[in-house]
């Protein structure tokens, strides 16, 4: 039916000599349009013939009417079963958190001396290039979500080091939301879906913090514009804990590291990131995408801030404190190297979807943090990943390491070689893999202890003395709307919360809230018409 109805209406337009039918040629250049969506016509005109041809998933070579289940009999058409079964079971859990994500490779260059600090291999060796893959991810999302939605975002880097795989897991803050592994769980559930409503709940937000005010100094960096960065490429990131590392003598430092963006801190206002997300809800992803397919390859300083173990056990305050930051005049700045995305994958799933990232993935000379909350999310990660991908998930080529050797065998596949015909136990006297001895591991355990007080002075030094009178005007406005929804009970203690931080912080929030109470509520399904946001490249927010 199809064909015959296209070959009337050529004919019509034969009989008409003075209609001249449009010439569609595949231009040589496609400019019209960003990478992302050329991405297709791209894939035709580096392959201008067919990749190949068709089979089943077993190799079956597809016989073009077995392409059609029409009036067959779909039971023995081994294709159609094949498509159909396979499309069953093509989802793999989602991520808890960081489920809506992406992901890009590149290296990282050594471009500074830390041999002093370190006896890491991928630290040392001025010029020397590992290379990465890092994923970038939204924090409550799932993974039809938004990539602007106000929350921590996600820069997860995985070193393919010659000593392991080094996985470093950094936030857009440089501070958690709390210390006590425990309150991980009730802290996402309170910040997810409600579990009757399934909507996202600003009364389970706001009684979470009041019950657990030491999050209050996170919270206050979501609320500021710090919340909203202007992509991926314009926000820097830190993976909060601070690191034991050592040295080839075994001295020992104690570091934060931190990925500085050499595009230029950038953070979006609330209404710019609405619209945004209105048109373009992959906003993120897409700049990433494009901008690398560009050749403008986005690039991160990594340093560290450095403290010897004399000045530890000088401080008045815990280094080890997730929640709050060092205090000036305590620490120096060491600059390590260079981070460099250049190559997007060529499968979004093989890469973003299965790659696993574990905090407890180290490597010799960075022994690892040692506060508490550390210690359980080496065993988390471990675990979500094992129910997320099976129990092999390293041997997934985006998770293999350079090289490795184990005695763990079998299991759900991937498998890989299964160490072929080598010992499956430890110790044996055949010749399997050994282990072996570091005589540069420090021999002194470190021992710290954490306390449940809670001190908002690290709240309190964030709104006084890092934000401009600017950006407290718009935290202020940025809070509001949260609070209008809630009940009178909780405003009452999220003002007194506030005030205790700062009194005009609190008086602010509460003089903007009576306002917008006073206002008549919005329909249940407003119209609304988004002007087109005026976008600078300049940060006019950045101190």
């Amino acid at each position: 039916m199809a064909v015959r109805a296209a070959k009337y209406e050529v004919s019509k337009f034969e009989k008409n000599k003075s209609i001249k039918l449009p010439i569609f040629k595949t231009p040589r250049k496609l400019s019209r349009t960003d990478p992302a969506t050329r991405q297709l016509c791209e894939f035709r005109m580096e392959h201008p013939k067919p990749i190949g041809v068709l089979t089943t998933s077993s190799g079956k070579l597809v016989e073009i009417r077995e392409s059609i289940a029409l009036n067959s009999d779909v039971f023995s058409n081994q294709y159609h079963i094949d498509v159909l079964t396979h499309a069953d079971a093509e989802r793999i859990p989602e991520r808890v958190v960081h489920a809506k994500g992406t992901a890009a490779f590149g290296y990282f260059e050594v471009t500074n001396d830390v041999s002093q600090y370190t006896k890491a291999d991928l630290f040392n060796g001025v010029g020397k290039k590992t290379p990465i893959v890092v994923r970038f991810s939204t924090f409550a999302q799932n993974l039809g979500g938004s990539d602007l939605a106000r929350e921590v975002k996600g820069m997860s880097v995985k070193f393919y080091t010659n000593e392991g795989n080094f996985d470093l897991l950094a936030l857009s803050f440089p501070v958690f939301f709390h210390r006590d592994p425990n309150d991980f769980p009730h802290f996402f559930h309170a910040l997810k879906r409600n579990p009757k409503t399934n909507l996202f709940d600003f009364t389970s937000r706001w009684d979470f913090i009041l019950k657990k005010p030491e999050t209050l100094h996170g919270i206050l960096w979501l609320l500021s514009d710090y919340g909203i960065p202007n992509g991926y490429r314009k926000m820097d990131a830190f993976p909060v804990h601070t690191f034991e590392i050592n040295n080839k003598k075994g001295d020992r430092y104690f570091v934060k590291f931190n990925f500085r963006t050499e595009q230029g801190v950038e953070n979006l206002p609330s209404d710019v990131a609405e619209a945004l997300s209105a048109r373009d809800p992959d906003f993120y992803t897409r700049d990433l995408y494009n901008a690398i397919e560009n050749k403008n390859y986005p690039t991160w300083k990594l340093e560290m801030d450095v403290m010897t173990l004399e000045k530890i056990k000088q401080l008045d305050y815990n280094p080890f404190e997730v929640t709050r930051l060092w205090k000036k005049g305590t620490y120096y700045t060491v600059p390590i190297g260079r981070l460099v995305l250049d190559r997007n994958p060529d499968n979004f799933f093989r890469v973003a979807e299965q790659s696993a990232f574990n905090p407890g993935n180290l490597v010799p000379g960075i022994p690892g943090p040692l506060d508490t909350l550390y210690k359980s999310r080496r065993f988390s990660y471990r675990d979500t990943q094992d129910y997320r991908l099976g129990v092999n998930h390293n041997r997934i080529t985006v998770n293999t390491p350079l090289h490795w050797k184990v005695y763990n065998r079998d299991g759900k596949p991937p498998v890989r070689d299964n160490m072929k015909d080598a010992p499956n136990y430890y110790p044996n006297s055949f010749n399997g893999p050994v282990p072996y001895v570091d005589p540069a591991r420090p021999k002194e355990r470190l021992k710290v202890f954490d306390v449940n007080a809670v001190d908002l002075d690290q709240a309190a030094y964030f709104y006084n003395y890092y934000l401009r009178d600017d950006e407290k005007a718009r935290l202020i406005n940025n809070t509001v709307p949260t609070l209008v929804p809630i009940s009178p009970y909780l405003q009452r203690r999220v003002i007194r919360l506030l005030t205790l931080t700062n009194p005009n912080l609190g008086r602010a929030v509460e003089d903007k809230l009576l306002d917008a109470l006073e206002k008549p509520p919005l329909p249940s399904l407003p119209v609304l018409d988004v002007p087109k946001p005026k976008y600078e490249n300049s940060n006019p927010y950045k101190p």
